[in-house]
């Protein structure tokens, strides 16, 4: 029996219910320091005057940096990591000063006495797609062209009969990354090696070293990175942030002092990343069947003075679904406002809600059921380069889904059922995710003596089931029990490997194991020597160039909306997804599970409101910042299709880890509107959005 495919309890499971996990911020070092972060209150401007004289005065202060004595940075082209360089303010909350201090409340009260002089300047955080500085960005996130072209789209649109066309807009506000664990480093810098060591909250511990060495001024190899247990990161954690900047440059004012840094929750809005809001203008058009003929998406997303960073929200549109005419345009809006970054699924989340609401719009002006005007415009390979799919199986998870979901009982005309006083209706929407194999990671097998070995890569595991996932793919490859594995993740000093992100991780890693697995059995045979030892990479995949790769998935809802108060309950919700050879059924549906929740979320609560006026979040903690409680979520289901697919990886397996939320927000929003005739297109959905109609 092999390990793949077996539901195996987390292997960290115990220390974590336990507490014996350490998480970065709980490592223990020898004399730590605690730093607390000053930030910026205004949105745009100098930094005038910055009296510090009484917080170093406070008993227990060990330093306070600022820009006028902070170490100078050796590379300062990435604005969102030059902390501490100039008196120029970029964004409302950026760092511009720490105290360092013996414990965490003498550090927050020296911060509170730094008082700072401001020459302010007139900021704009206001997004809207129509903004005079809109541009088109040469790339988008992911390395994607901003723009596409098939066919002639706008002749079509202009010829086609008004009745069979779908023009309009649809919106999602800023969203922030809120993990569990914020974000949190423990620098420690040995001036004698030289040496600079970070217990760090992160995704990617090779690429916080390649991203951060350069700019310290140091080599690679004088940084040492070490995450062996991650409390959630949801892309925020993707990459270095400007705290682990802070948190170095502190390090290395006060060499032997290892300085702790937590972000707290209220700057966990501030210079961490978020989700862009963005504006979708989709058009299109389908004949009386149900084709559709056209397919147009204007994507808009902010960016940053500081940085760009644009969400590709209408890639997904490029190849969902079959017409031979299409245009895709991404608009960047700069303003003053921190630099965005990856949050689940960027790009096809928003993109997505949008192109799905828009495929339920259109079937009702075609009067043709949602699920079969997605069946009809299956396209036989990809429309954008007319690759074969190695596996599109859509209309599988949206047939299998509709008769789970028992999808054939729905009446067809929107606001005709009721239970009481509660209307209800039904919702459906599809779900894509590219398939991502980042290339480099490394593995080392070691041979232990009596069946036992050790494997270690540079992964990091941030609560998906990683760890465990992992050791299955290697019980597998080197031909024992699990148990026989003792797998090494989460430092630097093991072999060099890629993010946790994209839903790349189990792909990338898994695949260099069992390369590394097999090139163990070459040199050493079945009976090894005790020390024997191999370190590899899985080699390059031609299957990639030849083939579209990609999840997908169809998510069904039920909603039901109180007719006196408007208010929305979801209390039934069904996923069925095609990812491929499925490594461990019990993680991957609480991965699943976790981005349908997501899209609950993004439907119904999440919404990071910035006032304009000063540039600020103002729901700055998780009391105002909505997201869903237990309450919320009750029959929540996620099923998968049995298949393999040869062409992904070595495992036969796609990934999973974002999938989830994809469409999900738009089945919300369309069982919705079947509920109660009501077509909401701006994210979240209000109350107010129903009462009335």
């Amino acid at each position: 029996m092999t390990a793949t495919g077996t539901s195996l309890a987390r292997l960290d499971g115990s220390a974590k219910v336990r507490g014996t996990a350490p998480y970065a911020y709980e490592h223990t070092v020898d004399n730590p320091a605690y730093l607390i972060g000053i930030t910026s209150t205004i949105a745009r401007g100098r930094v005038n005057h910055l009296d510090v004289t009484a917080a170093a005065a406070v008993d227990g202060v060990l330093l306070v940096l600022t820009h006028e004595n902070a170490p100078r940075l050796a590379d300062t082209s990435d604005g969102d990591l030059t902390v501490l360089q100039s008196a120029e303010v970029s964004y409302r909350g950026q760092p511009i000063g720490a105290v360092i201090a013996e414990t965490p409340e003498i550090a927050r009260h020296a911060a509170s006495l730094v008082t700072i002089g401001y020459d302010e300047q007139a900021h704009d955080t206001t997004f809207r797609a129509d903004h005079p500085d809109a541009y088109v960005p040469e790339e988008v996130n992911g390395g994607y062209p901003p723009t596409s072209l098939d066919g002639n789209p706008d002749a079509v649109l202009a010829a086609a009969s008004s009745e069979l066309i779908v023009d309009q807009w649809f919106s999602t506000p800023e969203e922030h990354n809120n993990p569990m664990e914020p974000h949190t480093v423990v620098a420690v810098w040995d001036p004698g090696a030289p040496m600079l060591t970070l217990y760090d909250s992160t995704q990617s511990p090779h690429g916080v070293v390649s991203t951060l060495a350069p700019v310290l001024g140091i080599g690679d190899q004088q940084m040492r990175v070490i995450a062996p247990h991650v409390g959630g990161g949801f892309g925020s954690k993707g990459s270095a942030h400007s705290h682990d900047v802070l948190a170095s440059l502190a390090a290395m004012s006060l060499p032997g002092r290892a300085v702790k840094f937590a972000v707290t929750r209220q700057q966990m809005f501030m210079f961490v990343g978020h989700r862009s809001p963005t504006a979708s203008h989709v058009r299109m058009a389908a004949d009386r069947d149900g084709h559709l003929t056209a397919v147009v998406h204007e994507a808009y997303a902010h960016s940053a003075h500081a940085k760009e960073f644009v969400e590709q929200s209408a890639v997904p549109a490029r190849t969902m679904y079959a017409t031979a005419h299409r245009r895709t345009t991404h608009e960047a809006i700069p303003l003053d406002v921190p630099v965005p970054y990856w949050m689940r699924a960027p790009g096809e989340a928003p993109g997505m809600f949008a192109g799905e609401v828009a495929m339920d719009e259109l079937a009702n002006a075609c009067g043709i059921d949602p699920i079969e005007i997605r069946v009809r415009n299956d396209p036989p390979e990809d429309p954008e380069t007319g690759y074969p799919w190695s596996s599109r199986r859509l209309v599988d998870c949206l047939r299998r889904g509709a008769d789970q979901f028992d999808w054939a009982a729905r009446t067809p005309q929107p606001g005709t059922q009721r239970d009481g006083r509660w209307l209800v209706g039904t919702g459906v929407a599809s779900a894509a995710y590219p398939h991502m194999v980042m290339p480099g990671s490394e593995v080392t097998i070691r041979y232990e003596g009596n069946g036992r070995y050790r494997v270690s890569t540079g992964a990091v595991d941030i609560g998906t089931g990683a760890r465990t996932a992992l050791t299955s793919i290697a019980a597998d490859a080197l031909r024992c029990s699990p148990d026989r594995i003792e797998l090494e993740i989460g430092d630097t000093d093991l072999p060099y490997a890629t993010v946790a992100g994209g839903s790349s991780g189990t792909s990338s890693w898994g695949s260099a194991i069992i390369a590394a697995a097999q090139n163990f059995w070459d040199r050493f045979g079945t009976g090894p020597a005790v020390g024997a030892v191999t370190t590899s990479g899985a080699p390059d995949n031609p299957d990639l160039e030849q083939f579209t790769v990609s999840s997908f998935g169809a998510h069904f809802v039920e909603v039901r909306v109180d007719t006196d108060t408007g208010e929305i309950r979801v209390p039934r919700m069904l996923g069925v997804f095609s990812i491929g050879r499925v490594i461990n059924p019990r993680t991957v549906r609480s991965q699943l599970i976790g981005g349908m929740t997501f899209g609950v979320s993004m439907a119904l609560h999440e919404e990071s409101v910035r006032d304009p006026r000063f540039g600020h979040i103002v729901t700055q903690d998780l009391a105002e910042y909505h997201v869903p409680v237990h309450a919320d979520i009750a029959d929540i289901d996620a099923a998968w299709l049995d298949e393999t697919d040869a062409h992904a990886t070595p495992m036969g397996s796609r990934g999973a880890g974002e999938i989830g939320i994809v469409g999900s927000a738009a089945a919300v929003v369309n069982a919705i509107h079947h509920a109660t005739g009501v077509r909401v297109r701006d994210l979240p959905v209000r109350l107010d959005d129903l009462l009335g109609n």
